[in-house]
């Protein structure tokens, strides 16, 4: 799936509408537990998590526990969370140990997943073997600074999974990251809703009205094998800060008024250096500059700011950063809306097999000068509201339940994605159609 065909390309780009299976049946939810997630690579955690020789952390996906664990300074591994003797879940949540030990009947394992205790081993007069009681291991690997595994033994590398979205991304060099506030909360929707409401800009102007005040615009939307990226139409500066500005203003006031906003209203797609960067604009240029002026200004004065602070910027050509787009869908439920020194970062699982509920989980990740990076917790925040979340993440959920229950209606026959600025969920269901077994995305007539 690293190049699209022509036929592909034909189901992302023309009108079609998307049927309410993938999103209302527990037969489809349950389904997924094979076809997709035991084939498809996924995020488990942050490569920071497991930062010391026997650091783990736990990743739950429907009936499935795998444990993530550090084994050496250039190696991660994964195991199924399973006891092999009367399958016992090993271990919870997260931690440092030297060994995982069964609390059942004492078995214990080291990080290499062999097994050191088995309580009268020779009872089983050698039907024991040191093979048949290794931990059963899961496929690993990191990029960008994430850990994903794959349960699938057979499956191709996560680099050639990747493919174009780690080209794309690597300039910005995201496993040089590190996080900055973490949250996450259960939802009343199914998981794709969640992940769906994220990987378009379509809905910009009905949603977060407020952010388009100095002129409502068009997004872009392109397919990438599995994968999907979008961005404003006129980008032209850092990720999503500059793309709402546009007409005959002032660039230096408009600049520092969005920049300032979303950093009040979303807590992230910018950093306190460009916010501080940009409140110094109009004193630092006189009236008149010219927008690119101002935005390449604007750059260059935040990059030395950092750097005065130990903070180096990436290298990113121009033309590669605008043709990276602004926000990524990595298939099948991580989003990444990336600059030059922060990302934010989305993941959505299901909740169990309920189709109408998921586990959704928001994230910021940020450059630090060495030796200053926080180690936020990963926070429950149940309560929706704008003091936990911020406004816009708000406005996002208060479409998120309402999009379940009308899937459900008999007036509402399936969705039908912009073909030009939401090709990422149309490219999506052609992904994940492909996965399941089912039918693409049909023609809209």
């Amino acid at each position: 799936m690293n190049e699209m065909s022509m036929a592909e390309r034909a189901i992302t780009d023309r009108p079609v509408v998307i049927g309410i299976e993938a999103y209302v049946s527990e037969e489809y939810a349950r389904a997924e537990d094979e076809k997709l997630w035991g084939k498809v690579w996924q995020v488990a955690c942050r490569e920071e998590e497991i930062a010391k020789v026997g650091d783990y952390v736990t990743y739950d996906i429907l009936d499935e526990s795998i444990i993530v664990v550090r084994v050496a300074e250039d190696r991660v591994a994964a195991y199924y969370n399973v006891c092999l003797h009367r399958g016992r879940r090993l271990i919870d949540g997260c931690g440092h140990t030297k060994r995982f030990s069964c609390r059942f009947h004492g078995w214990k394992w080291d990080l290499a997943g062999k097994n050191v205790d088995c309580l009268a081993r020779e009872d089983w007069e050698g039907a024991l073997t040191d093979e048949n009681l290794t931990l059963r291991q899961v496929r690993a690997d990191i990029w960008g600074g994430w850990v994903f595994i794959n349960m699938d033994p057979d499956c191709a590398p996560l680099r050639a999974y990747l493919d174009t979205a780690a080209d794309m991304l690597d300039p910005f060099e995201l496993h040089r990251m590190r996080y900055r506030w973490r949250q996450w909360l259960t939802f009343p929707c199914n998981w794709k809703v969640a992940i769906e409401a994220f990987v378009e800009g379509y809905h910009v102007p009905g949603t977060h009205p407020q952010l388009t005040k100095y002129g409502a615009k068009a997004t872009w939307s392109q397919a990438h094998g599995r994968h999907s990226v979008f961005g404003p139409a006129a980008q032209k500066g850092f990720g999503g800060a500059s793309g709402g500005v546009s007409g005959d203003i002032d660039m230096r006031v408009a600049l520092a008024d969005v920049i300032g906003q979303l950093w009040e209203e979303v807590n992230a797609t910018t950093t306190q250096t460009i916010v501080n960067a940009a409140k110094r604009l109009v004193d630092e240029l006189p009236a008149g500059t010219p927008p690119m002026q101002v935005q390449a200004h604007l750059m260059t004065q935040a990059a030395k700011d950092d750097a005065a602070r130990g903070v180096v910027w990436p290298r990113i050509d121009p033309a590669h950063f605008a043709k990276a787009g602004t926000v990524w869908h990595l298939f099948p439920n991580t989003v990444v809306i990336q600059g030059p020194t922060f990302a934010l970062c989305y993941r959505a699982r299901p909740n169990g097999f309920d189709p109408n509920s998921c586990v959704f989980e928001v994230y910021v990740i940020e450059r630090y000068p060495e030796g200053q990076e926080p180690k936020p917790e990963n926070l429950f925040k149940p309560s929706r509201d704008e003091a936990t979340w911020r406004k816009v993440l708000c406005q996002d959920f208060a479409n998120m339940g309402e999009v379940q229950r009308g899937m459900k209606s008999r007036g509402f026959p399936g969705a039908r994605p912009n073909p030009q600025q939401e090709r990422g969920v149309t490219n999506f269901h052609r992904v994940l159609a492909e996965y399941m077994g089912t039918g693409a995305p049909q023609a809209l007539d």
